[in-house]
């Protein structure tokens, strides 16, 4: 098969240690030389790393299917390369037209106007983690990380003080090394124990209907019926994985930065109303979501190279968010940097549905980052990053020292009253 490809790529592998170091290195070399190019890692798969060709594929629904095609190399091939083990996710991996009424029903529950309602929910949350370590003048700054959770947690009505079991299920398979222990308790232990606490917290709401978005989609219908089960606890399951992971990597990268820059940082603290364009370029440069895949359905000449029916293509939207055909000075940090066509949540039907909630969870760290815990200095002697950053980059630790301040909740329990709502 290799002989037959035109575009090879040797020891590419979005999940060795030479990526993790140094990807943005590895894929600049990519763009340079071979924007679409085979690799043998995996399976083999092509890699797509200029913005041209990964803006292209992800609007061809067709030829670039992210749906499970087990007849091409399955069981089980999935949006990620190699495939993670977790449920099949709806509606990320349904083709169109099949996809639409599930993503309207998504769409409704996480449009901007709704995203409002879960605004006192995020502050409460970012709030009180804070107020856990502003007394004494030091922390792990990741520990802003878990909001995202929360917030998820609580949205689909679950209990948000078991944030850290989802965190260590779902975040653990994005950013392990697919071979590591950790990465195995995760998939053999950790998911399952998660599926097993959704699935019957499904089966309770149809039989108690409450005020979070659980209730909301065992409500809905689908083509005139009720979605099942399954249905709902592919849905939930993909909200709570991206949900844990995404803004996690965003914020962690975009705080380690601040701290390197600290006139960019000074800039945001002095003035907040640039905070929602500096948001865009953080997307762009540390785009949360490195990559994903899909198979190609067709024979083809794909940017000058032959992909062929069954062939698994990676579509890298960190690469692409550093092309210089699309941004000027692409590995320059501006955050007044306007317009800004960066794709770090997709393109097309698949663009992310969480993107506002991701957006608003972000704002609101930084915000109150930025007004209790301004003068951060982070101990880069020992950050710790994520051990794998081929689907997701960031880091797990960040020591810090501060100037202590006052809790803000005073006796309130950051686990107290749930902020659900379904609308």
């Amino acid at each position: 098969m290799t002989n037959e490809r035109r575009c090879p790529v040797t020891q590419f592998d979005h999940h060795s240690t030479e990526h993790t170091e140094n990807h943005v290195a590895i894929y600049r070399k990519l763009r340079e030389e071979s924007p679409v190019a085979w690799t043998e890692a995996h399976g083999g798969f092509w890699v797509l790393s200029d913005y041209a060709s990964v803006y292209e594929a992800s609007r061809n629904d067709d030829m670039f299917s992210s749906a499970r095609h087990d007849e091409y190399g399955g069981p089980g091939l999935a949006v990620t390369i190699p495939k993670a083990p977790t449920e099949f996710h709806i509606p990320i991996e349904i083709d169109p037209p099949n996809s639409a009424p599930y993503r309207k029903l998504i769409n409704k529950v996480t449009a901007p106007r709704t995203v409002e309602n879960l605004e006192p929910m995020i502050k409460h949350y970012v709030t009180g983690i804070i107020d856990s370590v502003i007394e004494t003048g030091e922390a792990d700054l990741a520990i802003v990380a878990g909001v995202p959770a929360m917030v998820v947690i609580d949205w689909l009505g679950l209990d948000p003080s078991e944030y850290q079991t989802y965190v260590d299920a779902m975040h653990t398979l994005v950013s392990a090394a697919p071979d590591s222990a950790e990465y195995r308790h995760a998939a053999d232990v950790s998911v399952p124990r998660v599926e097993e606490t959704v699935r019957a917290h499904i089966r309770y709401r149809r039989e108690h209907p409450g005020d979070d978005i659980t209730t909301y989609f065992i409500q809905s219908e689908i083509n005139g019926e009720t979605m099942t089960d399954d249905e709902i606890y592919s849905i939930l399951e993909l909200i709570i994985s991206g949900g844990v992971g995404t803004t996690a990597s965003l914020v962690t990268q975009s705080l380690v930065w601040l701290y390197q820059n600290p006139d960019e940082r000074t800039q945001l603290i002095e003035d907040p109303s640039m905070l929602d364009i500096a948001l865009e370029e953080f997307l762009r440069v540390f785009s949360p979501t490195q990559a994903l895949g899909r198979t190609v359905m067709e024979d083809a000449e794909f940017h000058g190279c032959p992909v062929r029916k069954g062939d698994r293509a990676l579509l890298s939207w960190a690469s692409a968010n550093r092309d210089p055909e699309q941004f000027s000075d692409p590995d320059d940090v501006d955050i007044t940097r306007w317009p800004n066509r960066h794709i770090a949540f997709g393109v097309g039907v698949h663009r992310c549905a969480g993107l506002y909630i991701a957006k608003a969870l972000a704002r609101e760290i930084f915000t109150q980052v930025f007004e209790r815990m301004s003068d951060y200095v982070v101990d880069m002697e020992n950050v710790v990053t994520y051990p794998d950053q081929g689907t997701n980059a960031g880091y797990h630790s960040i020591p810090v020292t501060f100037t202590p301040g006052e809790r803000l909740l005073g006796q309130t329990p950051l686990f107290g009253e749930h902020y659900t709502k379904a609308s």
